[in-house]
């Protein structure tokens, strides 16, 4: 193959598609080349599990949840922190990887391996910190209280933009949660999840007490995931990914009256206004927009702007983007590495055409060639001035281009903001607190995440991250978004000698 593999991952240059606990299983599916984004040179083979596959993976994992739930919460809380020390041994192997496999520069996949280490600790916390209530009785001689109990197997179903970080946090809080694990990783981007699962297993080897099952793996295509969706041994499933694929998942789900847990569709506004400190602002901008060549699910993509510096922003960011080193993102100093394939190109392509039609102002936008190596897709950032009237400005394009709208007064520019589809990520730049608070306010931004001063893109782990609209409403990572990998349970408990029934109900017998 074109690019090694780091031994210390143990990814098969021909890889099996399906891991049912300790063991990668052959399959009759099709082998499928997984080619780097930097060059499109193989890194390795993967030969697909099939949708009959699936259901082998749940019934292990089915039969690991039957000891894992009532294993103590602190155990299995070890059990993701020394998968956490892994992380950590092995951080520059797996970032070599990701980079590989995703196409991301040197410090944002460094950055995605330590995000799955700040999950790991995150969820080593949370595991001494499962708290229920106790609620007042109105019945004397009783007590009420309320528990939080492991859910089950989880289907997990992760994008190729953040293939690690967003397995982990599903996968870590699920885990000491008391569930296991079914994880479906995109097609496009599967090695690290194969190196994953191995350091997942390779902890369970050592810590001997851990039941084979409580991670599974199914490499396919969307027959795959539909597997999943359908499995009614599966009652949560945590999909990220298109609005079409998380509505086809949410369907499937609900027919069976499972749960489901989405990250969709982000299409980001940033409002400035007149007292923003540009200074600040254009840096926030520039990561926001650019940064993982704009493939982030929370990359800033509409940013509205005060008709008075309006002007003088689009001039300092049109250079700005021109100036931004595109190429290998092994290279030292390249900020803008590759889009992950000829499609991402072609869409990126189309909405600038179709924002061309509509006499919006461009610049930037075009494949770069020179200096980057060849079989990769690389673009320069877009600027495109244009009316909040297009329609082009609620599509989310998964490429980096940044619409710029004018607006006159705030209340005008909260409402091009919210009239998109998506309610993912926010942000105004501003030093008036009234524009703060406002845009912070329930008549404010309608994302899941709205920032006073930073931009859209990134979240801390202790946030619970997510959005409403059609992002999918789901919320992983950090507060309490634990609760969703748990099912409730309220007791009550009759310490008394006499059988009071609520609400003053008599039934004398």
């Amino acid at each position: 193959m074109a690019h090694p593999i780091p031994a210390s991952l143990h990814v098969q240059s021909n890889q099996p598609g399906l891991a049912i606990g300790d063991k990668w299983i052959p399959t009759k599916g099709k082998s499928a080349p997984v080619r780097s984004p930097i060059d499109g040179e193989p890194i390795a083979t993967v030969t697909w599990a099939q949708a009959d596959d699936v259901a082998r993976a749940v019934e292990a994992a089915q039969d690991a949840f039957k000891t894992w739930r009532n294993v103590p919460a602190p155990r299995r809380g070890e059990f993701v922190r020394r998968i956490g020390e892994k992380l950590r041994q092995r951080k520059a192997d797996l970032a070599n990887l990701l980079q590989l496999e995703v196409g991301k520069i040197t410090s944002e996949a460094l950055g995605e391996v330590q995000e799955m280490i700040d999950i790991a600790d995150f969820a080593v916390g949370l595991s001494r910190q499962l708290y229920g209530l106790t609620i007042a009785s109105e019945r004397p001689g009783h007590r009420m209280m309320e528990q939080w109990h492991p859910l089950g197997p989880v289907g997990i179903i992760t994008a190729f933009n953040f293939p690690v970080a967003v397995w982990a946090w599903n996968a870590m809080l699920a885990l000491v949660c008391g569930d296991t694990l079914i994880w479906k990783p995109s097609e496009k981007t599967p090695l690290t999840a194969v190196a994953c699962h191995n350091i997942l297993q390779e902890v369970a080897k050592e810590m001997g007490d851990i039941p084979n099952g409580i991670s599974n793996v199914a490499i396919g295509d969307a027959s795959v995931g539909q597997a999943i969706s359908n499995n009614e041994n599966i009652p949560l499933v945590s999909a990220t990914g298109s609005v079409r694929m998380g509505r086809a998942v949410a369907e499937a789900v609900a027919k069976r009256l499972g749960r489901t847990l989405l990250e969709l569709g982000g299409n980001n506004g940033m409002i400035l206004t007149p007292t923003a400190d540009l200074e600040l602002a254009t840096r926030a901008i520039t990561f926001a927009a650019a940064g993982t060549a704009g493939q982030r699910c929370t990359t800033l993509r509409r940013l509205i702007v005060h008709n008075s510096i309006r002007p003088k922003v689009v001039e300092r960011l049109t250079k700005i983007f021109a100036s931004l080193k595109v190429g290998d993102p092994r290279h030292e100093g390249v900020l803008v590495g590759p889009l992950i394939d000829e499609h991402a190109f072609k869409q990126m392509d189309d909405a600038l055409h179709q924002a061309h039609s509509l006499r919006g102002g461009q610049s930037g936008g075009e494949r770069v060639i020179e200096g980057v190596p060849k079989g990769g897709f690389y673009v320069r950032p877009a600027l495109v001035e244009i009316d909040k009237s297009a329609d082009i400005i609620k599509e989310e394009t998964f490429a980096p281009i940044l619409y710029v709208i004018g607006y006159d007064t705030l209340d005008e520019a909260i409402e091009i903001h919210n009239n998109v589809p998506q309610g993912l990520s926010s942000a105004i730049f501003t030093n008036d607190m009234r524009e703060a608070e406002t845009f912070l306010a329930p008549s404010g931004s309608d994302c899941g995440i709205a920032n006073v001063n930073i931009g859209t893109s990134g979240a801390e782990i202790g946030g619970a991250f997510g959005g409403e609209k059609t992002t999918g409403g789901g919320r992983e990572s950090g507060s309490d978004a634990w609760k969703s990998y748990m099912r409730r349970t309220t007791n009550t408990i009759n310490y008394s000698k006499s059988l009071p029934l609520a609400q003053g109900v008599s039934f004398d017998v």
